[in-house]
């Protein structure tokens, strides 16, 4: 499967918030968007979508951007503080793919807005 295809069925069931977890690679890399958040594997990349499901509501792609196996994504989440406010960020998402399935991901944000919008 090409990156466009796995990217186009992980978003797809991410909005869902179904099945999307079979396109990650068993040894798959997140980085966060600070420097100390990230992981390492399938199972801990799926505790970390699952507590971020808790904040947002809605994702889409705005612009994706592929060569080979990479590609770069801005997605735009629509986010609920806990409070219950709403807002929409867009997170700058960096993939690299490997024997059909999405091996990596790097996310780049304005984490002041973050903070500030949950803190709201």
């Amino acid at each position: 499967m090409t990156i466009k295809a796995l990217l186009d069925t992980y978003y797809e069931a991410l909005a869902k918030r179904a099945d999307w977890d079979g396109t990650i690679a068993e040894d798959f890399a997140f980085t966060g968007g600070s420097p100390d958040s990230g992981s390492r594997g399938k199972a801990a990349y799926n505790e970390a979508i699952r507590r971020f499901s808790r904040v947002f509501d809605t994702v889409r792609v705005k612009r994706a951007i592929v060569q080979g196996e990479s590609a770069c994504v801005i997605a735009t989440y629509g986010l609920v503080s806990p409070s219950g406010k709403k807002t929409q960020m867009d997170i700058a998402e960096v993939w690299g793919a490997r024997e059909g399935r999405l091996a990596s991901l790097a996310i780049y944000f304005d984490t002041a807005t973050w903070k500030a919008f949950m803190a709201s």
